[in-house]
């Protein structure tokens, strides 16, 4: 953007609004906020965005890839800041200006990679957040795995902090939800790192039985209560029958990660409950375990929220794709999947948008060969990438 006094103006540019889309025109800025948008010629003196795409800045409730940098090798750790940093500015230049950090909350014995340290990479995004590392605007999403002994333990001791803004419940026991087949779960683990052995995968399965038995339905109870006590949205994971939307419903959940069936994902939107899916699953073409394609829930209504997951550059690609791949979604309703969208679900009122009063958090993009480049990117109306 070029400033002008107190105020920058970006022009010549395809603006992506809420609720349509701006062939050519003008974003004015001022003290981070957007103070005015135009049609046809800007103001002189404005930066020429060459007819490139100016967005919301991308908003991500569910990525786990901070994992993938703390963690690069098995068994190799990163210094957790230095983790957080790299990992930051991968998003940005994705286009995504503000993320929830997802961190596996609960224990195992056994596990070892990023297990149990939530609190260790909690703190380092704090750390890089004080010391004005960053370049998106970071909080929590607390994972909570619901038969692990430890969970409720866990999630107390970061549930306090002012950054937590999501909590989600989830259940990975074998033969139910992502993995009702058996077989994929062994599958799974057998391909991560340097594999398991069928006796490892028994071992693992039976203790993984033993505590859902023993402290599932107690966890449940506490972790929705002590998500309700601070009035934490909460999201449903991996929902696959009647009973699972009923659980969903009974709990209040906001949002429901991964449905894996159609019926799930109907009841879940009758009851009013905002539908997540995975970005690399629009891209891809289909969900990596098997479940119910993101495209399929698109072409019933039933696609709230994207989320990049495992790899962040994929929110921008299937956003841009939805319009082409489902006749009902027009650009502006798929950008609000990744912008408008998200953050209303985590009470973000303040963006999400491109409108007068909101924060200037805001992307250029362009787009050649069908895949997306983020040219620049601004937080609050300063460049940061």
């Amino acid at each position: 953007m070029t400033s002008m006094g107190n105020e920058t103006v970006l022009g010549n540019a395809r603006i992506v609004l809420a609720d349509r889309v701006i062939e050519r025109g003008w974003i004015a800025v001022t003290d981070g906020r957007i103070a005015e948008i135009g049609e046809g010629n800007a103001p002189a003196g404005s930066e020429d965005a060459a007819g490139d795409l100016i967005m919301p800045g991308l908003i991500e409730l569910h990525t786990d890839h901070l994992e993938a940098h703390y963690v690069p090798r098995p068994k190799v750790f990163w210094d957790p800041i230095a983790a957080v940093v790299s990992y930051d500015g991968q998003l940005a230049t994705s286009g995504i200006t503000t993320v929830l950090d997802s961190l596996r909350v609960w224990r195992e014995d056994g596990a070892e990679e990023v297990d149990g340290r939530a609190g260790v990479l909690a703190e380092a995004i704090a750390a890089a957040r004080d010391s004005n590392l960053l370049r998106s605007d970071h909080f929590l999403h607390l994972r909570c795995e619901i038969p692990m002994p430890s969970v409720v333990e866990e999630a107390r001791e970061l549930i306090g902090r002012p950054d937590v803004r999501l909590m989600s419940l989830m259940d990975h026991t074998p033969g139910q939800r992502q993995f009702r087949d058996e077989g994929k779960l062994r599958d799974y683990y057998r391909g991560k790192g340097a594999g398991m052995t069928d006796a490892e995968l028994d071992t693992l399965f039976e203790r993984r039985f033993a505590y859902q038995k023993a402290y599932a339905a107690t966890n449940m109870r506490e972790i929705v209560a002590l998500a309700h006590q601070y009035e934490i949205p909460l999201a449903s994971h991996d929902d696959t029958t009647d009973e699972n939307v009923t659980d969903a419903i009974r709990d209040r959940v906001s949002v429901a990660e991964f449905p894996t069936t159609i019926e799930a994902a109907r009841g879940l939107h009758q009851a009013g409950i905002g539908i997540l899916m995975g970005a690399p699953n629009v891209v891809r073409g289909g969900s990596h375990s098997g479940n119910i394609a993101a495209i399929d829930l698109a072409r019933e209504g039933l696609l709230d929220i994207l989320s990049s997951d495992y790899i962040p550059s994929s929110l921008l690609m299937a956003a841009l794709q939805l319009p082409q791949r489902v006749a009902d979604i027009d650009l502006a309703s798929a950008v609000r999947t990744v912008t408008k969208t998200p953050a209303e679900a985590v009470g973000l009122a303040d963006r999400g948008e491109i409108a007068p009063g909101k924060r200037a958090d805001l992307i250029r993009v362009h787009v050649a060969r069908d895949i997306p480049v983020v040219r620049s990117v601004w937080r609050e109306g300063q460049r940061v990438a």
